[in-house]
């Protein structure tokens, strides 16, 4: 049985602990990137499409870490909010935001319970947030709330090839499959930290049950000359050009659940 509150606990904790390590000073050098880009290995979003065009648009993002994301997005005309459950990281997004703008609001919420009024945004984000680290069946029923009718969720996460492919005990994904799909809906990481990984099938019946329609699902792989991560070890360079490594769904709210 989950503990929502142990897996909070503990999500917040691994992040504080990242923060410290990686994500803060990532987090600054991300702020001043010209480009939009997803993932471990910065596939351009120019090469994807799948935000299209966000100016004018209310935007949430859903575990915005240091809301680098939502600082893209804002310097492309969107008004963008960053919701995140780890002072440490938002502290880290509220100096960035200081030393070099934009700015706008940052929330320190679950992502699977935000404390906004429902249908108030028309995009709902999340690379590597909430899509990874929250509840798929309780933040999808929160970004379905969050959105107005025909509004968008854009998310990025491991794809369910990698997540397989990872050993128990961590470390990069092998050639081979290392664990039953049926156990990744919930992953407790010897490391700390609590991950969630539906099968495609399953996000499908998550996305559908809240009113969503899938517009598309765009398996990333490591463009030509990428580098391994210098700080997570999810998959090799190497490993990410001959298999999709990430997962980027792009869904539309068609009705109320």
């Amino acid at each position: 049985m989950r503990d929502p509150d142990a897996d909070l606990a503990t999500n917040r904790t691994l992040w504080t602990v990242v923060n410290s390590a990686f994500s803060a000073e990532h987090g600054r050098r991300a702020w001043t990137a010209a480009d939009i880009t997803w993932g471990l290995f910065q596939v351009r979003e120019s090469n994807v499409g799948v935000l299209g065009n966000v100016r004018g648009l209310d935007v949430i993002e859903l575990g915005c870490g240091t809301a680098y994301l939502s600082a893209w997005l804002a310097r492309r005309g969107a008004r963008p909010v960053g919701v995140d459950l780890t002072p440490a990281q938002l502290d880290t997004a509220a100096r960035c935001q200081q030393r070099l703008g934009p700015l706008f609001p940052l929330i320190e919420a679950n992502a699977e319970e935000v404390p906004l009024l429902g249908a108030s945004f028309d995009l709902v984000v999340s690379e590597y947030g909430a899509s990874v680290w929250c509840d798929p069946e309780r933040w999808i029923a929160e970004a379905a709330r969050l959105l107005r009718l025909g509004g968008r969720l854009v998310f990025l996460t491991n794809s369910v090839l990698a997540t397989l492919c990872v050993p128990e005990d961590e470390g990069f994904a092998r050639e081979c499959l290392m664990r039953p799909q049926r156990t990744l809906h919930r992953v407790r990481w010897p490391g700390g930290g609590t991950e969630f990984h539906p099968s495609h099938g399953a996000w499908i019946r998550i996305l559908s049950s809240n009113g969503f329609v899938v517009e598309a699902l765009h398996e990333l792989y490591a463009p030509p000359e990428s580098q391994t991560h210098e700080y997570y070890d999810i998959a090799t360079a190497d490993w990410a050009a001959r298999w999709p490594v990430e997962d980027l769904w792009a869904a539309r709210l068609s009705r109320r659940p």
